[in-house]
């Protein structure tokens, strides 16, 4: 397995990012389909992120949108804590592009 990194596509329910992921994060985001999903991978270093597309304003943006997250460590069953949750929200209508657990 390579550590190169590649510029890819990652879909939201509310949009989609382009981002430099490595194949670690590209495997994760792969569900089985064509496609790459931004949920599986997480947060994502903003750096990374070369643009941003929401479906809200339907238009695509330079640079990353805006990623709030908190750490709410909360056990939601038995054995199992959820560490982080968060978004990526669009900088120009604050619309949920992706969401992750």
């Amino acid at each position: 397995m390579s550590a190169e990194l590649r510029l890819k596509k990652l879909r939201g329910s509310g949009g989609y990012i382009m981002a430099t992921v490595n194949d670690q994060q590209q495997m994760k985001g792969n569900l089985g389909g064509p496609d790459l999903f931004l949920a599986p991978i997480g947060r994502l270093d903003s750096q990374k992120i070369t643009k941003h597309f929401c479906n809200t304003c339907e238009k695509e943006f330079e640079g990353p949108p805006k990623i709030e997250y908190e750490n709410p460590n909360e056990e939601v069953a038995e054995n199992l804590v959820l560490a982080e949750k968060g978004q990526y929200i669009c900088n120009s209508c604050s619309a949920v592009i992706a969401e992750y657990r």
